[in-house]
């Protein structure tokens, strides 16, 4: 019994004394200990392995896709602006040439310098014009692609998007009598400085053309609001919007307004190519040519506005793809900022998938474009 009481006081004083700080850090660590020796810290130290090893792969699809929206913006911009440069400019020599010809009435001689070299302008200007019109439409949709949606970081591929969201077309702006000689109808960007919010016109589409009203751009105009609405010939018809913020608007209504004035110099064209001529009709275009010259100058106006345009979106596509800070490297805190993510991820299976799979759509309303506020050369 002494022996005992003597142990008393011992045990208390054992149970009483807590353990250490790395006593604690011990033992939680013991407790942890995995089958094959893995231990928390292993485990902590995997988790940040690999997340990292997840952003570097990011960042390196980032880069790549960056590369590749960079160089298709650039072929797309080169090759529309190319092919509208070379049969712009050979269809303004054709009609100096002419109108020189007439006027110094050296056009009835075949062995007039102006006569020969209008024979080769003739041919090339033929050519250039062939090849544009096979090709617009293939331009069309890759400016719509490669410039109007890759910058635009708003836009989400896996979102809902009716198919023919914009019923902007060649074929409509032919219906609609889209009027090139109209100052209305030439591209205006609008104003960065003018105050938010400027109110848009509230009219709706359907009753627009029976209001009688014009959509005016002008400084007072923020970028989201710089478009135009067009009506067809009956009023009672729902109005069309033309986005100037658009690569793909503008090279629609470029081709529109170049075949238009094709046709109006067929007295010219029949000339440089040594074909039968209509006199009358030449004498027509001759007391024309202020008329014509405002129509060549207007399409080198569109022809610089959807130059500027690209440039433009090629510059917020660098934007998109800018590097990262460090603040998007930090786990968790990363997820608070959009721009931490210029591409999105998605699940194994997208909602929009997943409720098309279930239901059959019905047909897609042809709604007007809807303008992004953050970006408004994006048509969804």
């Amino acid at each position: 019994m002494p022996a005992e009481a003597q142990d008393r006081p011992a045990n208390a004083e054992t149970r009483s004394r807590k353990p250490g700080f790395f006593a604690r850090i011990g033992a939680l660590d013991r407790r942890f200990t995995f089958v094959k020796g893995l231990s928390i810290v292993t485990l902590v130290s995997s988790v940040f392995v690999t997340y990292f090893q997840y952003l570097n792969a990011y960042q390196d699809k980032v880069s790549n896709q960056a590369k590749e929206d960079m160089k298709s913006v650039a072929e797309t911009f080169a090759e529309a602006s190319g092919r509208f440069s070379d049969v712009l400019a050979l269809q303004q020599i054709l009609y100096s040439d002419f109108t020189r010809a007439v006027r110094g009435k050296s056009d009835a001689s075949a062995q007039a310098l102006g006569s020969k070299n209008a024979l080769e302008v003739s041919k090339a200007y033929e050519k250039e014009r062939i090849e544009l019109h096979e090709k617009i439409d293939v331009l069309v949709r890759k400016a719509e692609m490669y410039i109007d949606r890759s910058s635009n970081s708003d836009r989400d591929p896996a979102a809902k998007h009716n198919v023919e969201d914009d019923p902007l077309s060649r074929t409509l702006l032919r219906d609609y009598r889209f009027d090139c000689s109209d100052p209305y109808t030439l591209p205006r960007f609008g104003n960065v400085n003018a105050k938010a919010e400027t109110p848009v016109q509230e009219t709706p589409d359907r009753d627009f053309c029976i209001s009688g009203q014009k959509q005016e751009i002008d400084d007072r105009t923020p970028p989201q609001n710089a478009f135009i609405r067009i009506c067809p010939g009956k009023q009672i018809d729902s109005a069309v919007r033309i986005y100037w913020y658009s690569a793909k608007h503008h090279l629609l209504t470029m081709h529109y307004c170049f075949e238009k004035l094709h046709d109006r110099l067929e007295p010219a064209r029949q000339w440089a190519s040594n074909s039968d001529r209509d006199a009358v009709k030449e004498m027509e275009i001759m007391a024309d040519a202020g008329s014509i010259g405002r129509s060549l100058d207007g399409l080198a106006l569109r022809l610089n506005s959807f130059n500027s345009l690209a440039l433009h979106q090629m510059e917020r596509i660098r934007v998109k793809y800018r590097p990262l800070g460090f603040i998007c490297s930090v786990p968790l805190v990363r997820n608070g900022f959009s721009d931490c993510f210029p591409l999105k991820t998605t699940n194994l299976l997208p909602a929009s998938i997943r409720e098309a799979s279930q239901s059959t759509p019905s047909s897609p309303p042809r709604d007007q474009l809807v303008i992004s506020s953050r970006y408004p050369s994006e048509s969804r």
